[in-house]
């Protein structure tokens, strides 16, 4: 999508600190980060949100989880814990949309959802 903010990044037209980085995959620190460690992990196929994925994509969904599980492990918080949340839409908190998944360490989390 040509005004998708994600998809800019994508493209390296919009700067990011990237985390990790293969051929369907990237994931970068989140520029509003909502708890010490925030990284965004998302495909470079533009999917609008959790709705739209498709048969086809379940190689894609599950090569993420272990994106995912990589990053745990190089930033080292793989045994105190992290949270992953996908929103799925406006009323979810979904602020672009593109699917994207949350990456949340670094402290005790308690219920607060984020954006």
């Amino acid at each position: 999508m040509e005004d998708c903010v994600f998809c800019k990044i994508i493209k390296g037209e919009i700067p990011s600190e990237k985390v990790y980085e293969d051929e369907e995959v990237l994931a970068f620190k989140d520029i509003q980060p909502a708890a010490p460690i925030h990284i965004l992990v998302i495909p470079k196929k533009h999917i609008a949100n959790l709705l739209e994925v498709q048969e086809e994509d379940s190689y894609l969904i599950s090569h993420i989880y272990q994106v995912i599980n990589k990053i745990a492990k190089k930033l080292e918080i793989e045994k105190e814990g992290f949270r992953v949340i996908v929103n799925c839409g406006k009323d979810a908190g979904q602020e672009v949309m593109h699917v994207h998944f949350h990456m949340l360490a670094g402290r005790k989390l308690g219920a607060k959802i984020v954006g």
